[in-house]
Formats: C-alpha cells, sequence, structure tokens
C-alpha cells in the first residue's frame, strides 16, 4: 500500500513538473515572437538599430536579435537611415543619375485659377429712367420721333398742351397783380409742382403772359430705348412716355456652372473680349452674384460691369470672359512629380538615397506647378521624372513582401504570374537532412531579392542534389522566386562552387 502511494505521488510530481515546463517554455516562446517597441541600440558602425525583423515576414518586429520564429533563418536589424517601416526603394547616385531622376524641392508658391466662360452685354438698369407727363393734355410737338434715337441731359423731348396748366399760369399771374405775397407764393408753388424748372417760371414773370406748352425734358442722357407717345396723341397724368438707357456703363452678365459655382466672389477681376473688337479687352470686377441657380441649366448667373464711354458695347453682344481669382499662397510640387492613378494621386518623396512613395492631396495646377494640399512640408524633395521606374520597384517589392508572407496576391492584386522566376546565390553548407530534403545554408547577399547575408533553411527539389554535400561545402545555388504554401523557399539547382569562381 506504500509503495502505491510513493508511485502515486512521483507520477504526480512528474506531471506538475512537465506541466511547469510546458508553461515556462510557451511563455518564452510568446515572449521571443511577441513583436516589442523598437529598441534604438547602434552596431559596431554606430548606425542606429530601430528593431529587428524576418525579411520573409516583415510585419513582425522584435526588439532582440536571434532565430526567426517563422523561418529557419537569423533576424535581420533594420536601421533608422532606411525608414522606419522598411518601405521605400534605395537608389545609389550613380544609377540615379543614369536613370535620368531629377529632384526637385518642395517650394511655396502663388496660385489663381482662371476661370472662362460667355457672356452678353445688357444695359446698366440702375442708368434706366422714365419720362411722364405730371398732367393730361395732348402731345402738340414730338422731337424725338424714334427708338434708340440719342438724347441728351436737359433735351426736350415733347410739348404738351394742357388746358390744366393754362389755368395754373393764369392763377399766378392773377395773384401777382393782387400783390399778395402769400397767394402769389402759393400759386408759384403748384407750378414748380408740374416739373417745370425755376428758370423757366422766370420767363413767366417777365412775359407776364401763359406759355401755351408745357415741355417734357430728359432728366438724363442717352438713347431712347422706348417711345409710348405720338405727336398729336392726348395723355394722362403719370403716364410714361419716353424711357432712356443711359449706356455709358453697361453690364457683362455670365454663368457658371453650379460645379464652380464656389469660385465666384463679389469684387473677382474679369477681362472681357468681344468679337467685333478685335484685340481690345475690357476689363471689370463681379458687381453681383445672382441668389438663384437656374436650375432648367444648372448655373449661376453673376453680373460684371464695365466702363462704355465711347458705346462700343451694345446690348445684345456677346463676351468672351476670364475671371481671374485672387492668387493663394502654397504647398507647391512639379506637376510631373504628380502621378495620377484614377484614385489617389502619389508623389515619390527622395530621402537620401531612399525613395518612398506618398499620397497627396492636390489643388490648383499653374504655370507647370501643381499645388499640394495635404501630404508633404517645404524642404522635403520629390521626384521631378523618372518616378515612375522607382514607383514600379516600389510596387514590385511591395507584392513579394506580401507573396511571402502568405503565400497568395491580396484580394483584387494581380494574378500570379505563369513563369516563376529564380534567384541566384552562393553560400555554404551548415546542414544536411537528406530524407527531408532540406539543406540549411549561411547565404551572402542576394541582391534580385533584397536578402542580406544570414543562415537560412531551403527545401530542395531534387533530393538527391544534396546527397554529395557535406557541411563545410561552398556551394552555388538557385531558389524559386516565391514559396510554397508551407511558406519554404525551393532550391531548383544547387552544385559545389567552382574552385577559382569569384567569391
Amino acid at each position: 500500500m506504500m509503495k502505491k502511494s510513493y508511485l502515486a505521488i512521483a507520477i504526480a510530481t512528474g506531471i506538475a513538473v512537465a506541466a511547469g515546463g510546458f508553461l515556462l517554455g510557451q511563455r518564452r516562446a510568446h515572449q521571443q515572437m511577441a513583436p516589442a517597441s523598437p529598441p534604438a541600440a547602434q552596431n559596431a558602425s554606430g548606425r542606429k538599430i530601430l528593431y529587428y525583423h524576418d525579411p520573409m515576414v516583415p510585419q513582425h518586429k522584435f526588439d532582440k536579435p536571434g532565430r526567426s520564429p517563422f523561418m529557419a533563418m537569423d533576424l535581420v536589424p533594420v536601421y533608422a537611415d532606411q525608414g522606419a517601416d522598411g518601405s521605400g526603394v534605395q537608389v545609389s547616385a550613380r544609377v540615379a543619375q543614369n536613370l535620368g531622376i531629377r529632384i526637385a524641392a518642395v517650394e511655396t508658391a502663388d496660385f489663381a485659377r482662371d476661370l472662362r466662360t460667355v457672356g452678353y452685354v445688357a444695359a446698366d438698369e440702375r442708368r434706366i429712367v422714365q419720362v411722364q407727363s405730371r398732367l393730361a393734355g395732348f402731345v402738340e410737338r414730338l422731337n424725338v420721333r424714334a427708338l434708340n434715337d440719342p438724347v441728351r441731359k436737359g433735351q426736350v423731348l415733347a410739348e404738351v398742351y394742357s388746358p390744366e396748366w393754362m389755368a395754373a399760369q393764369q392763377e399766378f399771374l392773377f395773384a401777382r397783380k393782387l400783390g399778395d405775397p402769400a397767394i402769389e407764393q402759393a400759386a408759384r408753388q403748384r407750378i414748380l409742382l408740374y416739373g417745370l424748372p425755376e428758370e423757366d417760371v422766370r420767363r413767366i414773370e417777365s412775359a407776364g403772359q401763359p406759355v401755351r406748352r408745357f415741355p417734357l425734358v430728359a432728366p438724363a442722357g442717352g438713347v431712347l430705348s422706348e417711345l409710348a407717345v405720338r405727336e398729336g396723341q392726348a395723355i394722362s397724368a403719370g403716364m410714361p412716355a419716353f424711357t432712356i438707357t443711359d449706356l455709358s456703363r453697361v453690364w457683362v452678365n455670365v454663368e457658371v456652372p453650379e460645379s464652380q459655382g464656389g469660385f465666384l466672389r463679389e469684387g473677382v477681376r474679369a477681362q472681357a473680349a468681344f468679337a467685333t473688337l478685335p484685340g481690345a479687352s475690357h476689363g471689370g470686377r463681379v458687381e453681383y452674384v445672382y441668389p438663384r441657380l437656374d436650375t432648367q441649366t444648372r448655373s449661376l448667373r453673376a453680373r460684371i460691369a464695365l466702363a462704355n464711354p465711347r458705346g462700343e458695347l451694345k446690348p445684345g453682344m456677346l463676351a468672351e470672359v476670364t475671371l481671374l481669382a485672387a492668387a493663394r499662397r502654397g504647398l507647391a510640387v512639379p506637376t510631373e512629380a504628380v502621378i495620377q492613378t484614377g484614385t489617389r494621386s502619389v508623389v515619390i518623396v527622395a530621402v537620401g538615397e531612399r525613395f518612398r512613395p506618398e499620397t497627396v492631396e492636390v489643388g490648383f495646377e499653374m504655370d507647370g506647378k501643381t499645388e499640394i494640399l495635404k501630404g508633404l512640408k517645404q524642404g522635403e524633395r520629390v521626384v521631378a521624372s523618372g518616378q515612375f521606374l522607382i514607383d514600379s520597384e516600389a510596387s514590385l517589392k511591395s507584392a513579394l513582401a506580401r507573396l511571402g508572407a502568405s503565400g497568395q496576391p491580396e484580394p483584387g492584386g494581380a494574378a500570379k504570374p505563369a513563369v516563376v522566376l529564380t534567384h541566384a546565390g552562393t553560400g555554404r553548407v551548415l546542414g544536411l537532412d537528406a530524407k527531408a530534403g532540406s539543406v540549411e545554408l549561411a547565404h551572402g547577399p542576394m541582391p534580385s531579392l533584397k536578402w542580406p547575408s544570414m543562415n537560412m533553411t531551403f527545401m530542395v527539389q531534387d533530393k538527391g542534389a544534396i546527397a554529395t554535400l557535406a557541411p563545410g561545402d561552398i556551394v552555388e545555388f538557385e531558389i524559386k522566386g516565391e514559396p510554397d504554401k508551407d511558406g519554404n523557399y525551393t532550391i531548383t539547382r544547387i552544385v559545389p562552387k567552382k574552385p577559382g569562381a569569384p567569391k
């Protein structure tokens, strides 16, 4: 019985120790694989190390060097001068010069957007006056007889005979004979209320006789735009007889599409050109923006006031109008530096010998420069020519990184190429597993994959190719450009390095 108790205690103790060891191992493994904050350490050369990562699975970051938990290879440091996220492409100055890459600085510039539209000349409605009679009568003489005849200020347009007018004059002359100042002043005021000028009243006083016809006088100069009476016609008090339009200043009415309506502002400078006046340009400003939108044409209407001292601009004339917005200052890059993808705008930013794509928000474009509203800072440098080569290289690198992480292209990405590329390298055999068909190599840099020197285990396509190899052998090999579904890179060719071959 005692032996059975000792046996049960021993078994329980063994299970507890095993469980504790398992949990401790899991904790250490978790600590090893958990991403950590960049340690900001330095290597022997003084370069600042941000973190370590597995080039095959670059999205995971580690704070210490060691073996990758994903691939049989060493973790690789990422330096501060490479970019915090390892993004972008590195191109040496010599290669950049050979490719014709031109760099331009982000600077400030003045931008003004010009909007071209059409308009038509119209009369200034504030310069239109009407002439009407203040008493009833008959038109005995008409001095202007046709529409659009020119008239001048103070010109007598017509003479009207009115019994009411005759009676008012006779009362005034009789009051003068009575010698009563109050009655005389009242009779005089009645005549002035009919609109007769003061000098005409004095002429009646000096003549001592009433004037037969009452004159209708033009209060302003212009052209006769409406004629409502004819000679011999009876008119009533308050009846509009003439309309005079002053064309020394005119309006140009323009219509702007609704999508560009926010550009319209009162005070915006404008230039108007007319087909009937070649070579001449009339300058003015937007005087008023109408508050309603035309629902038929989906456009906004505005008017521009133009001086017309010589009467060259006629109502109804068509005008080609350019609206000149006030300049605003902002960041600018050469227009050719902006890559339009259809859904966004991208520029390639140069940081030393590294280049990274940056999404930007663009504004106006003027004189070969594009306004940058968001995404860049003054003083940064962008690629003005040759950026498509860099952008293509960056896209290729990003695609290979995604394939290395998942083995499949992202949804919506390009389909896998039908032809699988291979990449060549040289290394030293560290270990072999002929049965599993794998070999561990300490290989040198592989520029075609942008891999540094590191230790890594590869699967071998032909297991017989490693049967004659031994640890320490120097070999030449080629691998497929893509990993398999398990994330392993496969060697398609591996042979001992020939003596005398370059290392």
